[in-house]
Order: C-alpha cells, then structure tokens, then sequence
C-alpha cells in the first residue's frame, strides 16, 4: 500500500473534504490536468476465473512468473500490482487492452506467485527500488524496449520510480493514487495522529510480534486489508481466494515486512541500490505523459490529487472514479483502468 511520506501529510492539511480537494484540484492544474469525472461502476466481484498460460523467465536476480497477452508485435503495456493483491487485479483488465491490439505483460512481484529468488543467499529485499529494478530487467530479458506502465499500490509506486529513473523505457505512465516515491528520510517525520491511525499495519510489522502474526495469520490478514482498503466492494470467497494462492510464496512475508520496515528506516537496503534511493529522495519530477486516477471509496491511506499534480511535468490527465470504487481500482473498475492506458499515450 502506499507510502506515508509528506503525501499523507498534504492530504490532511491540503484537503478537509472530498469537494475542497476537488476544487483545489480544478483551480491549481491547467485545462490537461482537471479532474475527468469517469462514469459510475458498480463494485462487483470480477468472478474466479484465472489467468492461463503462466510464463516463467530468469531475469535479474528472479524468475518470474508474468503473463504474456495479446499480440508478440503489438505496442506493449505493463501492468503493476500490489499489496496484498496480485495479478488477478487486472483480469478484467488484460482482455480490453489486448483486443485493442496492446500486448500485455503482467508479472507477479517478488514474493508473490511463481516468482522465485534464484539464489537462496540473495536478500530478502523489499525496498522500494528493488522492485523498479525487477521491471526493468525483466523488459531486458523479455526485449521490451519501451511501454506503457500501468500499476496501484506497490505497483504505481514501482511505475512512479521507472518513469522517474528509466523515462526512455515509459512511453506512458498510469498511476492509481498520483505519485507514490517516498524516501526514509521523509518518513521520518512524524506525522498527525489520524495519518499515523491509518498506518497502524506499518507500525504492527515494525515489531517482531507483527512479523510473526502475519506470518501465522497471511490469509486472513490480507482478506481484511481487502475489506478497509475497498469497504464497497463486494467481493466473494473464490474470488479473494483466488489472489491468496499468490501470497503462498515462501518469500512473501519476508518482502512484505522488509518493505514496511525498510520505509520506516528499521530495516536496511543493500548498497547497491542506494544510488538510485539517494536520486529518489529528492522526489524527481515525472516529465512522461501520464494519467493518474483516484477512486471515490479508497479506504486505504493515500494523498490528494491537487498534493502531488505538481509532480508531474509532462502531458498530464488526473481521474475521478466514481461508484464506490475501493483502493484495488484495476479489479474494481477495469474499464476505467483500461481506459486510461488507452488513452495515456494520446495526451
């Protein structure tokens, strides 16, 4: 989920309702960059069915499982997931890119599905570059020069830190909750006590308590991230159970708490990629055209459209969705997702 850095800040200071933020918004951003009302969509369920045809390929420091769709020749779109969600946030997703001619990739995280460390002494590391670095060398190992990429949560992070770093592999950006990259200098800082509220699962996987109840408790833990992150969204058994078979992976607590932990600094990166943390800090601007997206029932911790605009340099679109719409936004609203990497790359 998304990091509290100066974002959770803006979002309490910047916005004291629902209608202030969205008139900060209109007024701040020029005619690009206003909020796109998208129509409504029903929360639903997107069903049990499950992707087919799983790949697997060593890139970097993993194989990694990913889904491959669409046509070999096609322009290419990557597809981000999150925590604690996995690749079946973008079933209903995948089918509207790919029968408009797009190949898709979607791969599992490290610690999630198929994707294996291939080497058992490699850290265990979740910060937040490691993953960006996945990406990139799985396009390597793949031969995607560029694409669109398209994420939420841990995914628009990971999406956020590629356009910033790698912009000459984003044609385009598509990022759920606007931009994501922290730094564990900026998360230093205290925040309100209702911001702190809202992260009380970072602060349960600083301690070791945390780090064993997860553990013991993996299924249930993420089924109720699911229902505060997405309080509309009326999903049923098949489908949650569908994406847990994904958090089976033997590395995913040991990812999932360093990643938390790390973002607080109470857990330490490896130093080669505290190059790329040091560029990160800073917060680059992100000059690829972009459209970022908020949903109208988001229950997990995120900041306002008008705290991070700024941010974005390039030809720029943000949207509203609407319908009751959770945190999880490629499951729960795939045609507006679908949409918007669609039409990111005609700004």
């Amino acid at each position: 989920m998304p990091d509290p850095i100066d974002t959770q800040r803006r979002r309490l200071l910047g916005t004291t309702s629902a209608l202030a933020g969205a008139s900060l918004l209109n007024l701040g951003l020029g005619a690009s960059a206003r909020a796109q009302g998208a129509a409504p969509t029903a929360p639903r369920a997107s069903g049990a069915a499950a992707f087919s045809g799983l790949r697997q390929i060593r890139a970097g420091d993993l194989d990694i499982g990913y889904v491959d769709a669409g046509p070999a020749n096609g322009p290419v779109a990557v597809l981000l997931h999150g925590w604690p969600y996995d690749i079946h946030s973008f079933i209903d997703v995948v089918p509207r890119l790919t029968a408009a001619g797009y190949r898709v990739i979607v791969p599992y995280l490290r610690g999630y599905g198929s994707t294996r460390f291939l080497s058992a002494d490699t850290a265990r590391n979740g910060e937040q570059a490691v993953v960006a670095v996945d990406i990139i060398e799985l396009m390597d190992a793949l031969k995607i020069g560029k694409a669109v990429i398209a994420g939420f949560d841990w995914g628009a992070r990971t999406a956020n830190i590629m356009a910033a770093l790698w912009p000459e592999r984003c044609q385009a950006l598509v990022s759920v909750s606007g931009y994501l990259i922290g730094s564990q200098e900026g998360n230093r800082k205290p925040l309100p006590p209702q911001a702190e509220f809202q992260w009380w699962y970072q602060f349960y996987f600083a301690t070791e308590r945390g780090a064993a109840g997860y553990a013991t408790n993996v299924d249930a833990f993420n089924k109720l991230i699911w229902q505060l992150a997405s309080p509309q969204w009326r999903f049923d058994d098949a489908t949650y159970a569908r994406s847990a078979r994904a958090f089976a992976n033997p590395d995913h607590v040991a990812i999932v708490i360093h990643n938390y932990r790390w973002r607080l600094g109470l857990a330490q990166g490896e130093a080669r990629y505290d190059d790329l943390e040091r560029r990160l800090a800073v917060a680059p601007k992100i000059a690829v055209p972009t459209i970022t997206l908020e949903s109208d029932a988001n229950g997990a911790p995120h900041p306002a459209p008008a705290a991070y605009a700024g941010q974005f340099s390039g030809k720029y679109r943000h949207v509203d969705v609407t319908g009751g719409i959770g945190h999880n936004l490629p499951q729960e609203a795939p045609e507006a997702f679908a949409d918007a990497v669609l039409q990111v790359t005609r700004l």
